[in-house]
Formats: structure tokens, C-alpha cells, sequence
């Protein structure tokens, strides 16, 4: 039987995917807590930035937007992220609407050193990885029901696209990072303006392309820079 149902409607069941990059130390962490109800799955150790006394610092206390305390996942390898994922698919929305995925740069890395050592020739291993974690991130992509974010780190390289070079995603490999914007309908580059006279900067969300970073927003309800609020971007993505 066919199921009927609306643009908006479909939308909000599925959830909004996201990617962001960005360089060390800009915050791509932070964002998590600005999910709602989030929980992060993380290949990292460097939690730090999410303990409650920093999230305090940087957006308040008692923030509506901001989890002050939020799960952890620790995983280290492609079965512990499958196992984690298969839990969330089944149980999962009952306890959180968001996933993070903090950073996939860091798991592609887990997973290709993994690989490595199960193979003689390392080319076969960064083939491996790329087709894992595409998978991975389609798996993720896909699941209804919730938001997802995926944080990766930056690099500069060629947009095989333009012929330009540009900043966006890093991954191991040189097509992996490429390839990866195109599976998300939301791509964000997270940068810091300059230091002002007061000496204060700011930190923003940039969803369109320009001549430096590749970014995206399919839903064309963002503006060209947004707050690092990614509640607020999914309440102007759904029309909330």
C-alpha cells in the first residue's frame, strides 16, 4: 500500500542531517549540546569542551537549546558503531532526538589504522575505508526519527567540482572528503571571525559556498551565516 504524506510532514519524520567542519579548537564539539536531546557517539578523547562549567561560559546558564549534560558512546572500532547505531534504530527514540557524530574524521581514521593492520598493501585499506564510511554515513543519514550531526576537520584541497582550491571536510584519502557533502542536504563551515578592538570574535555557522569553503543549505531557509545554534537551524529548517 502506498503512504501518502507531505513535503513538511516527511521532513519533520525524518529528521535533519547535518555536517560540519571546521579547524582544531573552533568548536565543532560544543555544537553537540545545541541539539536537541542529543546523544554523541565519539571516536575522540577530547571531550573537555562539553563538560558543564565551558557550556556555561559560552551560551549561559539555563539555555532552553543547550544540554548542559549529555550521553556519551565511546567507540573504537566498526562493530561497536554498528552495535550503537543497531540500539538507536531499535530503542532509541524513546530516550533522544538528535545523534552526534563527533568527529567522523577521527572514526575514518580509527577504521582505516584498523584496516591497516589486516592488510599488506595500504591502498586496499583507504579503498576499505572510504566504502565503510560512506556506508556509515548513509546508514546514519537515513535513519528516520532523528537529527544527526557529523563533525569533521578541515582541509585545504582541490574541489574537483570548480578546479579551485577550498576548504572542506578532511578525511583519509583524497576522494573521501570530497565525495562526503554530497550525501547531506545541510553542509556548514563553522568559522571565528576576527578579534575586534575589545578583543571579542564570534563563531558562525556559513551554509553557502563562496570562493573558500564549500557549504550547502537545500532547505533555503538559513541565512548565509547563522548563530552556532543548531536547534535554532533545525526550527527555521522545518518551519518550527
Amino acid at each position: 500500500m502506498i503512504q501518502w504524506s507531505t513535503t513538511s510532514q516527511a521532513s519533520a519524520d525524518q529528521g535533519v542531517k547535518m555536517l560540519a567542519y571546521s579547524g582544531s579548537g573552533s568548536g565543532k564539539t560544543v555544537l553537540c549540546a545545541t541539539l536537541p536531546k542529543p546523544v554523541v557517539i565519539s571516536a575522540e578523547a577530547g571531550l573537555l569542551s562539553l563538560q558543564r562549567k565551558n557550556l556555561e561560559r559560552i551560551y549561559g546558564v539555563n539555555n532552553p537549546h543547550v544540554t548542559y549534560d549529555i550521553p556519551v558512546a565511546q567507540v573504537t572500532t566498526l562493530p561497536q558503531l554498528m552495535e550503537v547505531y543497531h540500539w538507536l534504530a531499535q530503542q532509541g527514540r524513546s530516550h533522544f532526538m538528535s545523534i552526534a557524530i563527533d568527529s567522523l574524521t577521527e572514526l575514518a581514521e580509527v577504521m582505516l589504522a584498523n584496516l591497516k593492520l589486516g592488510t599488506k598493501d595500504p591502498r586496499q585499506a583507504y579503498g576499505e575505508v572510504i566504502e565503510q564510511v560512506l556506508r556509515m554515513a548513509r546508514m546514519f543519514r537515513d535513519l528516520p526519527g532523528f537529527h544527526v550531526y557529523l563533525s569533521a576537520k578541515m582541509e585545504h584541497a582541490k574541489d574537483e567540482a570548480s578546479g579551485a582550491m577550498k576548504f572542506m571536510p578532511m578525511m583519509p584519502g583524497s576522494k573521501l572528503g570530497q565525495q562526503l557533502p554530497y550525501f547531506f542536504d545541510e553542509v556548514f563551515y563553522l568559522g571565528v571571525t576576527p578579534k575586534n578592538q575589545q578583543g571579542q570574535s564570534w563563531r558562525y555557522l556559513l551554509t553557502q559556498p563562496d570562493h573558500q569553503y564549500v557549504a550547502k543549505d537545500r532547505s533555503g531557509s538559513l541565512d548565509e551565516m547563522e548563530a552556532p545554534d543548531l536547534t535554532n537551524v533545525i526550527n527555521k529548517i522545518l518551519g518550527v
